[in-house]
């Protein structure tokens, strides 16, 4: 029996609705994520979280290959029987513990490679997050493809919330690294059991009958392209942990994961609600073109503006979130501000080529970005970490404008309503960097007060955009999806 799609009349509903409670997820889970900054960066230095990020930045490219890109091949599949499901989930199962295998037989390598010995039982131990892993992805696909979003959100917070008490509870108790290790096997282990409970189907046996080729195809060309990405992504932390240790990579990590992780954790659940509406818009270009042009909007009057409010105040934003150690952190997280605007802005193209089926194009497209972006860190790392930073900021400004020129040569997009778009939010979001920067000079030496002046300063941004004609349309088409998504969220 195939798996239940939900059809293409009602989609807008649905789509506001999943969205509307996937930001409200999102930022539960963003808070649990700040509570976790917050803490532990008190309970840590640098070096600790330095080790577990050299392990990560290199072992991290087998979650791809895990996932082998079989999740997004099954959501935007038209039709999915159960056959193909229990085998996609028996594939991804079985490479989850193949890799296992392998991060433990590679341990060793791994600690010689950054000539930290602490490395390699750190290594051990998050193997076991690949299995984990393998077996998650289906379920978590079954739930996405039914637009299950209020349980995905839920498991997206009961999870992390569970491995912060864990971590909390380690790093008191004085053990350091294997508080963050701890952190990540705990939210495996719970994320695992959450999603089993609520989609509520046992894979069974392989199934010879179900052809699973079309599906492996797709994900084979998007799994080499996430891995070139991924390589791109992780060249800085590579890079910073074999050249200047673990103590310097701890700090840029967490200017990283500050800023970066936080806009992924919004961004990607996005993807969760875009990504089957597209598809099943392929074929109407005016409809599928509105919700593009709708989606950049949504992700740059919220995020982008509020990432221009971190370029402008990054040094209280520091103080308050790390503390006062962590201070050097402040100009790697304004370059990486910078950065993680540049891709927001870019994001709705990534929908695009998956909700079409271009990954073939896609990894194209990502092998330049990848040799660009790889390029600028190299250059910038002669610098040091701000000068590491600063070579990701160049690179995806770049990387924008050329996004949109590849993908609206090879599909029909609305390139110049979103390359306006982008200008206009662009506009706003460096009027609310110049409001932060302010703020940060009317209360010298208060940090708490500076955030709150400067989150005023955001707030009167958002009051004068409504005096400039394209961005008021703008804001109330942001203003029309919220809505709809709350009314639609109320009637249920």
């Amino acid at each position: 029996m195939p798996s239940s799609a939900p059809p293409v009349a009602g989609l807008g509903a649905r789509a506001a609705r999943g969205g509307a409670v996937t930001m409200a997820g999102q930022l539960l889970r963003m808070g649990v994520q700040v509570l976790s900054v917050v803490i532990l960066a008190r309970l840590l230095d640098p070096h600790d979280y330095g080790l577990l990020a050299m392990v990560v930045a290199v072992i991290g490219v087998g979650e791809i290959l895990r996932d082998f890109g079989l999740s997004s091949a099954a959501v935007q599949a038209r039709e999915l029987s159960r056959g193909q499901r229990t085998n996609l989930f028996w594939i991804n199962t079985a490479l989850g513990a193949l890799l296992a295998l392998v991060v433990l037989a590679c341990a060793p390598l791994l600690a010689d490679l950054y000539d930290e010995p602490q490395v390699a039982p750190i290594a051990r131990v998050l193997a076991v997050t690949f299995l984990l892993n393998g077996m998650i992805t289906q379920y978590r696909a079954d739930l996405v493809r039914r637009m299950r979003f209020s349980a995905l959100a839920t498991s997206d917070v009961a999870a992390p919330a569970t491995a912060l008490g864990v971590g909390v509870a380690l790093a008191l108790a004085g053990q350091g690294y294997w508080a963050l290790v701890a952190q990540q096997v705990t939210q495996g282990i719970v994320l695992l059991v959450v999603l089993v409970s609520y989609a509520r189907w046992a894979p069974g046996l392989p199934d010879r009958t179900a052809p699973v080729g079309a599906l492996l195809r797709f994900g084979r060309n998007l799994a080499a392209t996430q891995v070139l990405g991924y390589v791109a992504n992780n060249v800085d932390s590579f890079l910073i942990g074999r050249r200047f240790g673990a103590a310097d990579l701890g700090l840029y990590n967490r200017g990283y994961h500050l800023l970066a992780m936080t806009l992924n954790q919004l961004r990607t659940p996005t993807s969760t609600v875009a990504i089957p509406v597209l598809s099943r818009l392929s074929d109407d270009t005016d409809r599928f073109a509105h919700y593009v042009r709708r989606g950049q909007l949504t992700l740059g009057y919220t995020l982008v503006v509020g990432v221009g409010l971190v370029v402008g105040a990054a040094e209280p934003v520091v103080r308050v979130a790390l503390g006062e150690q962590w201070l050097a952190a402040a100009p790697v997280l304004q370059f990486l501000a910078v950065a993680g605007a540049m891709q927001t802005l870019a994001y709705v193209g990534y929908w695009v080529y998956l909700a079409r089926g271009l990954t073939a194009e896609l990894f194209r497209y990502t092998t330049v970005t990848a040799v660009l972006k790889i390029v600028c860190v190299v250059v910038g790392s002669t610098f040091g970490i701000t000068g590491v930073a600063a070579g990701i900021a160049v690179a995806a400004t770049l990387e924008w404008p050329l996004s949109i020129w590849w993908l609206s040569r090879r599909t029909p997009l609305p390139a110049r309503a979103l390359v306006l778009g982008a200008l206009r939010i662009l506009a706003v979001a460096f009027v609310a960097g110049a409001a932060g920067y302010a703020a940060t000079l009317a209360v010298p030496g208060v940090p708490v007060g500076q955030l709150a002046l400067a989150v005023l300063g955001l707030g009167v941004t958002y009051a004068l955009g409504f005096a400039v004609p394209p961005v008021r349309r703008d804001l109330r088409a942001v203003l029309a999806v919220a809505r709809t998504a709350l009314a639609r969220r109320s009637a249920r």
